[in-house]
């Protein structure tokens, strides 16, 4: 196995792992981000304490990503190569928010002795409004921006995988960024079924990349344009600082 089908797999399975645990933490967290009265019931907080270690293992799938994609993405743009890391880390502190807050929850709802229900429950909705927040500016615009718009022109421009499929992020991106945009303003409700059309493009160009570093890999002739280049480009250096 070469080099670069290594870097696709790794890729690939992260790209899949994202899916995994992002859908896994949702399902996990259950009635915590829909009942107001959750923090002041009464049972265990497994399922919001498991729903937390899924978003943290997204967390290091999302940066995994970008940091094995990088040294192939400069080739063809260093600065975009770049944007698309910083990208992953803002998207990640936002969803690290998000988790920090239905955590903050479960401290409360554990510790909370005497206090007022009504006051309890007035936190609590505030920590779980933060959270889709979170998830609106995280996953919801940062993630169009980077993975959508950036990975997918470098995709497009690289050659790298499919350019036809590399457009679902090139127009998808912007489109799900776009769809946060409109919701912050309050021109659509969160989770409407207009977002969740806009969000299709970006899922498509997500879901195809990693299955198609999974199971195929990289375009090798653009991986050995990209070598190319690197060498030509090493070799004018070396001539420029003799």
């Amino acid at each position: 196995m070469t080099t670069s089908r290594k870097t696709a797999l790794v890729v690939g399975v992260l790209f899949i792992l994202t899916f995994i645990t992002s859908i896994a933490g949702e399902l996990s967290y259950g009635s915590v981000l829909s009942d107001p009265h959750y923090i002041t019931s009464a049972g265990a907080d497994t399922g919001v304490l498991v729903g937390a270690f899924f978003e943290m293992f997204l967390i290091i799938t999302n940066i995994g990503c970008a940091v094995v994609l990088f040294p192939l993405l400069k080739r063809q743009n260093e600065a975009l190569a770049l944007g698309y890391v910083t990208a992953r880390l803002v998207e990640c502190t936002f969803i690290l928010v998000g988790i920090l807050s239905v955590l903050a929850v479960v401290t409360l709802r554990q510790h909370a002795g005497s206090a007022d229900a009504g006051s309890l429950i007035v936190v609590g909705k505030s920590l779980i409004a933060i959270k889709a927040w979170t998830l609106l500016l995280g996953p919801g615009f940062v993630d169009g921006i980077g993975t959508g718009l950036i990975l997918g022109w470098l995709m497009y421009r690289s050659g790298l995988v499919s350019r036809r499929m590399a457009l679902f992020g090139v127009v998808g991106g912007p489109l799900l960024a776009a769809s946060g945009i409109v919701v912050l303003l309050g021109v659509i409700p969160q989770q409407s079924a207009l977002q969740g059309i806009a969000t299709i493009p970006e899922v498509i160009w997500e879901g195809f990349l990693g299955l198609w570093l999974t199971f195929k890999g990289f375009n090798a002739v653009a991986v050995g344009a990209g070598e190319t280049t690197d060498v030509r480009q090493a070799i004018v250096m070396a001539a420029v600082d003799a």
